[in-house]
């Protein structure tokens, strides 16, 4: 059964549904803490852009370091070109909060270049001296 919450009529407004995301893990263990704050981190994407298709999270620990660093992936699945972003840090919850304040930014650089393209008006520019045509009767 899937978990999904419910919309409130008041509202009027699509809230996230789990099979939304897709959260895997590379030499970690995905435990449900570390699943509901992903899920929790990713809610507000889903209410900046509602074309959103999928999102998936790839969560990785990389021990051959001598500190252990965690890597943070997010791809987002869009019409158009996808979003990909990653953030590496020593701290896997700090990891996962640069990734997701990375793809909001992207996602709102992207909603803005939608609308200056077509707030954009050009001027074209037509010659005086058309040639004139016949009328066919």
């Amino acid at each position: 059964m899937l978990a999904t919450k419910l919309i409130n009529p008041k509202r009027k407004e699509k809230l996230m549904k789990q099979h939304d995301v897709i959260i895997s893990g590379r030499h970690l263990e995905l435990t449900e803490s570390i699943k509901n704050m992903v899920y929790h981190k990713v809610e507000k994407l889903f209410k900046h852009e509602d074309q959103i298709i999928r999102l998936r999270v790839e969560l990785q620990e990389d021990p051959s370091d001598k500190e252990i660093c965690f890597t943070a992936k997010g791809h987002i699945e869009i019409k158009g070109d996808p979003l990909i972003v990653a953030d590496s840090s020593n701290d896997l919850y700090k990891s996962i909060d640069l990734m997701v304040e990375k793809l909001d930014r992207k996602i709102r650089q992207r909603s803005r270049l939608v609308k200056v393209k077509r707030k954009k008006v050009s001027r074209v520019e037509i010659p005086a001296s058309l040639p004139k045509v016949g009328v066919l009767v």
